[in-house]
């Protein structure tokens, strides 16, 4: 129920009513932080990042399209979209990389969702999940994997994301390269 009001004039507060902040997938919108002015719930990421365990709560951070943020370490960052392109090192629980977008460095994550590009070292945790745009090429462990058909997987690919403290103790993971 929307009440009128001229645009200029006096403002009767009676007859204002609040009304509660929207919310995204159960994100409050004013907590989500965006940068480049992207949207939280990008339609690049699609429905399978919005199904993610990182939207229920947690601090986000989004890169938006021709955005470029190089030579940083982002911390304290539950979830990192990236629809620009992004030079860093981080350790955080979910990365959610576009179609569009790449992300070139170092990064310790618990689920990594790759639609764009993903160049360097890439330590998951739980889950890597290669979407068919995908490309993933550098040192790879991860605990496991989904590659989606016409997903790119190249470089030292091993299983499990404790193998490279371990792999001097243990012969090392024959190295893969998957291409569709």
């Amino acid at each position: 129920m929307a009440v009128q009001t001229p645009f200029f004039g006096k403002r009767d507060n009676d007859t204002l009513q609040s009304r509660p902040s929207p919310s995204v997938s159960g994100v409050s919108v004013a907590s989500a932080v965006s940068v480049g002015g992207a949207t939280p719930l990008s339609p690049g990421i699609g429905k399978a990042a919005a199904a993610s365990p990182a939207e229920a709560s947690g601090s986000k951070l989004t890169v938006g399209p021709n955005i470029k943020l190089k030579g940083v370490e982002i911390t304290d960052c539950d979830t990192l979209v990236v629809e620009g392109t992004v030079e860093a090192t981080m350790d955080s629980r979910v990365i959610q990389i576009a179609e569009q977008g790449a992300f070139r460095g170092s990064a310790e994550i618990d689920i990594a969702e790759i639609r764009g590009a993903f160049d360097g070292t890439l330590t998951v945790r739980q889950k890597l999940v290669i979407f068919g745009t995908g490309k993933v090429s550098g040192k790879i462990r991860y605990g496991k994997l989904v590659i989606e058909e016409g997903g790119q997987l190249t470089g030292e690919v091993g299983v499990g994301a404790a193998a490279q403290a371990s792999s001097s103790a243990s012969p090392a993971q024959p190295a893969a390269a998957v291409a569709g």
